[in-house]
């Protein structure tokens, strides 16, 4: 029974250097699962984002005329849709790509293709959220300057899901932001060491 304890604890103790700090196979593994969750944030703040952008609509009178304003009336907000249904796709495959990753030993170079991935779905999300962004504040505020009159006080239930699906947006751009950096830092060379 005290081997067993003995084993147990020289396995354990095995498991940390001298300093305390992880060893590169749990700082790997840290890493993988970082990866891995982040990815399957990023899917389900976009999965989200896109019904609740799709289903925004809010019937509005105006003089006799029944207008409907809808996502699909504004070239940004279909941008972002786009950009919603596109990062989605790509981080389910990206999701497979890195459980790959992690199965194997994998060189650099792949590390460094994840990376470009990530760069380029970090930068069609931000793109897509300042363009729904920008629309958003125009029609929340208006732009008097232009004669832009803001019409968000009149179809207020159509703003509110537009918001919460440009802020769905965000938060998967945050997660392919801290992605950005992991992979970053995993491809310095002190990280390696």
């Amino acid at each position: 029974m005290a081997t067993t304890e003995n084993t147990t604890e020289k396995g354990f103790l095995k498991a940390k250097s001298q300093q305390g700090m992880s060893t590169p196979s749990q700082s790997q593994r840290m890493f993988f699962m970082a990866q891995i969750t982040l990815r399957i944030l990023a899917i389900v703040f976009t999965v989200a984002a896109i019904p609740i952008m799709v289903t925004a609509k809010e019937p509005l009178s105006f003089i006799g005329l029944s207008i409907e304003p809808s996502y699909s009336q504004s070239s940004a907000m279909k941008f972002l849709l786009g950009a919603d249904a596109i990062v989605c796709a790509f981080s389910v495959l990206s999701l497979l790509f890195v459980w790959t990753l992690s199965r194997s030993a994998s060189p650099t170079t792949n590390y460094f293709f994840l990376f470009l991935h990530d760069m380029v779905m970090m930068v069609l999300m931000i793109s897509g959220c300042a363009a729904g962004t920008a629309v958003g504040y125009l029609s929340k505020y208006g732009q008097r300057e232009s004669f832009w009159n803001p019409f968000c006080n009149y179809v207020t239930k159509f703003c509110h899901q537009m918001l919460i699906s440009t802020v769905l947006s965000y938060l998967a751009f945050f997660c392919y932001l801290a992605l950005n950096i992991l992979t970053a830092y995993k491809l310095t060379p002190r990280a390696t060491e």
